[in-house]
């Protein structure tokens, strides 16, 4: 059989440079359509497991606290995280809400800053209650010089405790309680992870 006879029976034509590249530029969107779906999937799966894993509410309220209270935001979103996952809670010994704040614990909170009419029910608010809870943290760390560790075990355990473990001095393993150790340690490492997570979020 002739190549012109074959050429007839296949339509009498064949593929030019044109048509070729036509197809290889489809080709190419195509694969780039793909590679961008993958990546906003991956960026929404991404998302969504660090929604579980490290959540983050009420940032403007922590921005805002922290700018007034001078209080790193990281810090109290850490605090938070630690006491109670971002879910507004009452433990057994009646600690209330985001920052798990104690009534008598608020109460002295009321008096040290000034405020009147405090209400228990109050601390169910976010608002209030990271108010709170930041100028609890703010106090503590200039009762303990800026001392980090200090102030978290105080948070956690009261600052009697945290005196008898060395105040500002103390480090990690001076703290005789383990709860209060794994506390410590464990809002230090969601710290540092709030930090380089929602770096955006909590005004870096």
């Amino acid at each position: 059989m002739s190549s012109r006879t074959r050429e007839r029976r296949s339509g009498g034509r064949r593929a030019g440079p044109g048509r070729t590249i036509r197809t290889l530029t489809v080709v190419a969107v195509l694969a780039a359509i793909g590679v961008a779906i993958v990546l906003l999937l991956g960026d929404v799966f991404e998302r969504g497991v660090r929604e579980v894993t490290l959540p983050l509410r009420h940032e403007d309220i922590i921005r805002q606290q922290s700018r007034e209270k001078e209080v790193d935001a990281a810090l109290i979103a850490a605090v938070i995280y630690s006491e109670s996952r971002f879910r507004d809670q009452t433990s057994p010994a009646g600690a209330r809400g985001l920052m798990q704040i104690t009534p008598g614990t608020a109460k002295e909170i009321e008096r040290l800053s000034g405020g009147t009419e405090f209400e228990i029910e109050d601390l169910a608010d976010p608002d209030i209650n990271i108010r709170y809870g930041a100028f609890y943290l703010a106090w503590l760390l200039d009762l303990y010089d800026d001392d980090v560790v200090a102030a978290l075990a105080a948070y956690n355990a009261g600052p009697g405790n945290a005196d008898a473990w060395g105040g500002p001095t103390m480090v990690i393993d001076d703290i005789e309680f383990p709860e209060t150790k794994a506390y410590v340690k464990g809002v230090l490492e969601k710290q540092r992870e709030y930090r380089h997570n929602y770096d955006l979020e909590l005004g870096y």
